[in-house]
């Protein structure tokens, strides 16, 4: 009996392990540089439903970088307002059905034209219909 309980102790191991690789999602990275002008401020300010990442102000050529765990229902999404110049912009940073594939360390280069990603290849983005500029 003495192998059968070490044969089942290392199934269970296995199948813990692959359940956990499977079922639960990578941590997820995502960093935000200020790629807008030289002297141009960049202001942040992301959140999730469940949590505010708070204002951040990042200078030309530096960044914010946070992290969490994806949603096993693939539900995770991050949105962060961009401000400069009088200039506000919104985008979803992290939208788990979209980036989920794409990246675990997501890094993101806000420019004027869009946000663009630097995953495997550079994917970029035009500033959408909710954009909108502060006079």
């Amino acid at each position: 009996m003495y192998p059968l309980s070490i044969i089942l102790l290392l199934s269970l191991t296995l199948v813990l392990a692959v359940s956990e690789a499977i079922l639960i999602p990578p941590k997820v990275q995502v960093l935000i540089y200020n790629d807008l002008a030289p002297n141009t401020d960049l202001i942040v300010h992301c959140k999730s439903k469940d949590d505010d990442l708070g204002i951040r102000h990042i200078s030309y050529g530096n960044d914010f970088e946070f992290h969490f765990r994806a949603s096993f229902l693939r539900r995770t999404l991050f949105h962060c307002t961009f401000q400069w110049n009088g200039i506000t912009k919104r985008f979803d940073i992290y939208r788990q059905v979209r980036d989920q594939f794409v990246c675990n360390h997501c890094v993101w280069k806000i420019g004027t034209d869009g946000p663009c990603l630097f995953a495997d290849h550079k994917i970029c983005y035009s500033w959408g219909p909710r954009a909108a500029r502060l006079n």
